[in-house]
């Protein structure tokens, strides 16, 4: 079991990641609360949380699937894999990181493109965040069921 000491490192490290990221979307829905508020828009906050949602419930599938694939690709490097495996594995995890870093900064130009509308911005916020809390939490589980115990 020693061999899964990384992967299990990762996931620890992937749970105090998740517990501030609760903690920030916590404190951000709060000041979009208030800047809703203050416009006298108060209505609005739970439809953008609602959207958000739905936006996360189109993103889940995929999401659980890439996750999925990431915590076998790990699990596979714990094994002990021969050069050429080593090689391919290491050529999908480079195809991987380029779609984290893609749909990150498709959510970064989709902040700064937006409008200062406070909705439509924690639609946005909360959509990404919540996009990163469901591959954190996605992978987690992957690697849970697929080690040995």
């Amino acid at each position: 079991m020693a061999q899964f000491s990384k992967l299990k490192k990762t996931m620890k490290i992937f749970a105090v990641v998740q517990a501030g990221l609760i903690a920030l979307l916590v404190f951000m829905a709060v000041n979009f609360q208030t800047k809703l508020r203050l416009l006298h828009r108060e209505h609005n906050f739970m439809q953008g949380v609602v959207f958000s949602f739905v936006v996360q419930l189109v993103l889940f599938y995929p999401i659980y699937r890439f996750a999925g694939k990431e915590a076998e690709r790990d699990l596979a490097l714990a094994s002990n894999p021969s050069t050429a495996e080593i090689n391919a594995i290491f050529k999908k995890k480079r195809f991987a990181d380029v779609l984290k870093v893609s749909v990150f900064l498709f959510f970064l130009v989709f902040i700064i493109a937006s409008p200062a509308d406070p909705q439509a911005l924690s639609i946005i916020y909360y959509s990404f965040v919540l996009t990163i809390l469901t591959y954190l939490q996605c992978y987690n589980f992957a690697a849970k069921k697929l080690m040995p115990k």
